[in-house]
Order: structure tokens, then C-alpha cells, then sequence
């Protein structure tokens, strides 16, 4: 028996219809997350967004680290944005929380691993990544990148290429824990350079740095000869990403 005859006339066609109608209410859906991230975030002043791996326990010393890092970022006027999550999104959010300026949670809808943590003043989750990404992007006027697994590095290649591309504005990456680090960036010296896949000068858009007070100096340092706030230019770029 020739397969076809056992498709029903019609079938894969209203199948098809079906699956389409679905993806574009699904557009509508993806729509509504970039609106509403972004109106609650609006009027948050200048912010760092914290990277690092959801499976740390707070006796952890990168869950330590992460919360005096974000501590000292909250008291000296920076809203800090994580994840959301456990391990070191709530070490993040859990240091500003007790700090001066406001802790933001983007949490995000998975199977598994993910919950929100306690430590949220402004709480927003999405069901897209790219939806969530996009707010990382927007509204920090740096990254800081804690010890993490996949989730972690994808957040910090996507930082580094859209800097590197023009994108979006300078803005410092910073990497905490050298010993951690090391082995990347050393790869990157000595195969990406070495064979021609980056260049010299995009090692200089990533820092390392071990002291939280040498992070917050760091990010005070990059804008000491300007003001936080996107230029109309960037803004504008910012409006491409």
C-alpha cells in the first residue's frame, strides 16, 4: 500500500493551518513579554546584571562572593538584575536586597532547576529566553560574570559578540574568580587569536577581576568621564539589538 492513501485527505493541510494559527498567537505572546519587561523596568536607574550558576549552595564561596559583590554594587547606587533563580542569581539578588537600590529578579518558566528566590524587589518571568535576554541587555550598564555552567556562558558570548559587533553601547564585562576563568581566556589567546577568529583587541572587552571592591571600582572607573545613561546614539542602537 502506497503510504499517501493512508493520510487522510486533507489532513496534513489542516494540520499545517493548525500549527500556524498557534505560532502566531505565540508571536502576540513573545510581544507581550518584551512590552511588559519593559515598562516595569523603565524607570530602574543605572544597573549591573549578575551571571552565575543556579546549582551553588548559599554556603558556596562563589554564592559568598557573589552576595558581598552585589552588597557593595546595591550601596553604592546600583540596581542589581539577576536571573531570578537559586545558587547565585539568589546571592545576588539576596546582597541587594539588603543594600540601598533595588534587586530585580527576571526569572524564567523551565522544567526543572528553576524557582524564584525570596530577594526580589521588582520580580518579572518570561517564557522565552530571548524575551529575558533582551532586558540583560537593555538596562545594564555592566555585566558581572560569576563561575557558571552553559546558561552562564551563553549569557556572556552573547554580551561579548554583541559588543564586539557595535550593537549595543561599551559597557565593562566582568569576570569574578580568576582561577575559574583562566582556562577560557587562555583558549582564547591561543586558539581564537592564534588562528584568526578574534582579534587582539577583542580581549580588551572582558576584565577579571577577584576584589568585590575592584568590581564596583572598575564599573565607576568605565564611566568616570561620562554619565550612565545610554547617548541617543546608543539608544537608538540600543533600539536594533
Amino acid at each position: 500500500m502506497n503510504i499517501e492513501s493512508k493520510i487522510p485527505v486533507g489532513g496534513p493541510i489542516v494540520a499545517e493551518k493548525s500549527w500556524t494559527s498557534r505560532e502566531s498567537w505565540r508571536v502576540l505572546g513573545i510581544m507581550s513579554e518584551f512590552v511588559e519587561g519593559t515598562e516595569r523596568l523603565a524607570n530602574i536607574g543605572p544597573s549591573v546584571s549578575v551571571f552565575g550558576s543556579a546549582r551553588v549552595p548559599p554556603d558556596h564561596r562563589y554564592y559568598l562572593l557573589a552576595e558581598q559583590i552585589c552588597r557593595q554594587l546595591s550601596d553604592a547606587g546600583f540596581c542589581v538584575i539577576s536571573g531570578g533563580g537559586p545558587g547565585i542569581m539568589e546571592a545576588a539578588n539576596k546582597g541587594a536586597y539588603f543594600g540601598r537600590s533595588p534587586s530585580v529578579g527576571l526569572n524564567i518558566q523551565l522544567p526543572h532547576e528553576q524557582h524564584a528566590n525570596p530577594y526580589q524587589d521588582i520580580s518579572q518571568t518570561f517564557r522565552h529566553f530571548f524575551a529575558r535576554k533582551y532586558m540583560f541587555v537593555k538596562f545594564a550598564a555592566a555585566y558581572v560574570v560569576l563561575p557558571g555552567g552553559f546558561g552562564t556562558l551563553d549569557e556572556l558570548m552573547e554580551a561579548l559578540t554583541l559588543l564586539q559587533t557595535g550593537k549595543t553601547r561599551r559597557i565593562p564585562i566582568i569576570l569574578v574568580h580568576s582561577g575559574f576563568w583562566k582556562g577560557l581566556l587562555d583558549w582564547f589567546t591561543t586558539t581564537l587569536i592564534d588562528e584568526k577568529m578574534i582579534d587582539d583587541s577583542d580581549m580588551d572587552l572582558v576584565k577579571i577581576i577577584d576584589e568585590p571592591r575592584a568590581v564596583v571600582e572598575a564599573i565607576f572607573k568605565h564611566y568616570e568621564a561620562r554619565g550612565f545613561e545610554p547617548s541617543a546614539a546608543e539608544r537608538e542602537a540600543q533600539l536594533n539589538l
